[in-house]
């Protein structure tokens, strides 16, 4: 394989796996019990191959979307919860959160610092100044609360902050574009307790994208009222193609799919197109898939720790999203490290990724992804935000022997501007 990449590459990436054997262990144990979660759920519920079934127009009484729904609500720890195809990005749903419990004249709180960059254009914050149809525009204010550095909540500030007007709490989980590491189901906890002995009657709404199975518990399983995320990450194994999911108390879920739908109709419309079997295969798949892609970036915590370079989470560092974040301090080294990644694709590797003003983001964004599904985020994927100091995030990997591969082949492209 001497023309994939140097044997200096090879090398540093196996000693580096030598260094994490150790982490392997309490992965696979997380792995399991997810694993017998979802099949739990999917018998209590008696999943059928009936089930999988297409539905077509207004689909009333579709067998197949109401128990995908039921086993959804069942394995993150809700009453109800909205699995659909017509839900088109993790964004969306995230939105779609928001809108259902928001009225004109409530307050959102964010206690984790300004959301990701999409979610500030549905909140009407980006820097751009495009606010047609977000909740400013509706008369909803805004309000945070930035982390502590090191990344931890500022709980004097949320006390001061939690007013009357309070209607919300929002949540990130993941760290998004930033520095901070992901919140643990442990310090969610910590969070939805405090703020709701303060305001019992506050919505904490939780932005669940790339924290799936990454613990055995999930947020509603820790105080959280609401949470949303994509099924094109980790629930969806790499085996969905569209769709999102938003999980919580049945008075929650059914105001979110009167958003979604109409009211008055709200849960009971919504054709499943077929999706069903992919959905149900795709989250029994969702926690190996996921064990992999996590297993994959402590490889890339090792590799990239060991030559020097800034990265976090650490190699021993708590970790409650996929995402491998690394200081490359240099534009020409990201733009290499996503050539790297997007050269171990199965799927046009020949391309090379190039920054781009990318719809709903504030800078130029490059992205390598070489998926079978446009987007998957739970496929081997690098992406960057062209801005100081240059930091790529890497996440993803259907199997860890890709994620690895996908290292690999980065790490090359970055030592051949190091030489």
């Amino acid at each position: 394989m001497s023309n994939f990449a140097s044997k200096e590459a090879f090398e540093i990436v196996k000693e580096a796996e030598k260094r994490i054997e150790y982490k392997f262990k309490e992965i696979d144990d997380i792995c399991e019990y997810n694993q017998f979660k979802v099949l739990n759920a999917m018998q209590n519920n008696r999943l059928s191959l009936r089930h999988f079934t297409e539905s077509t127009g207004y689909a009333y009484d579709d067998e197949g979307r109401e128990i995908t729904e039921k086993i959804y609500a069942e394995v993150f720890g809700g009453e109800a919860a909205l699995v659909r195809p017509q839900i088109v990005s993790g964004t969306h749903a995230i939105s779609l959160m928001l809108y259902g419990v928001l009225r004109p004249g409530d307050t959102l709180l964010s206690i984790t610092g300004d959301p990701y960059d999409t979610i500030r254009s549905t909140i009407g914050i980006n820097d751009k100044g495009e606010n047609l149809g977000s909740l400013k525009d509706y008369g909803v204010a805004y309000d945070k609360v930035d982390l502590l550095e090191g990344g931890d909540i500022d709980y004097d500030s949320v006390a001061k902050k939690l007013t009357d007007e309070v209607k919300a709490v929002f949540i990130q989980r993941s760290s998004g574009y930033t520095d901070a590491k992901a919140l643990s189901i442990r310090k969610i906890e910590e969070a939805c307790a405090f703020v709701k002995n303060i305001k019992e009657d506050v919505i904490v709404l939780v932005d669940n994208c790339y924290g799936e199975f990454l613990e055995k518990r999930e947020p509603l399983e820790a105080g959280a009222d609401l949470i949303a995320g994509s099924l094109i990450k980790n629930p969806g194994g790499g085996l969905v193609s569209i769709g999102g999911y938003i999980v919580g108390s049945s008075e929650n879920i059914k105001k979110v799919a009167a958003r979604l739908t109409a009211p008055g109709i709200a849960l009971e419309v919504g054709a499943n197109l077929g999706v069903i079997r992919s959905y149900l295969q795709g989250l029994f798949m969702a926690s190996k898939v996921t064990s992999g892609a996590i297993k994959g970036a402590i490889l890339a915590a090792s590799v990239f720790e060991s030559l020097g370079y800034r990265v976090f989470p650490g190699v021993d560092d708590e970790r409650s999203d996929i995402i491998q974040a690394v200081v490359l301090e240099s534009r020409e080294k990201v733009c290499a490290y996503c050539e790297g990644i997007q050269s171990a694709a199965p799927v046009d590797s020949y391309v090379t990724p190039q920054p781009w003003d990318m719809p709903g983001y504030d800078d130029q964004v490059i992205m390598a992804a070489g998926n079978f599904i446009e987007g998957s985020s739970i496929e081997l994927s690098a992406d960057a935000p062209m801005k100081e100091p240059y930091i790529v995030y890497q996440q993803g990997g259907l199997t860890y022997e890709h994620s690895k591969i996908g290292t690999i082949k980065a790490l090359d492209a970055i030592l051949k501007i190091d030489r």
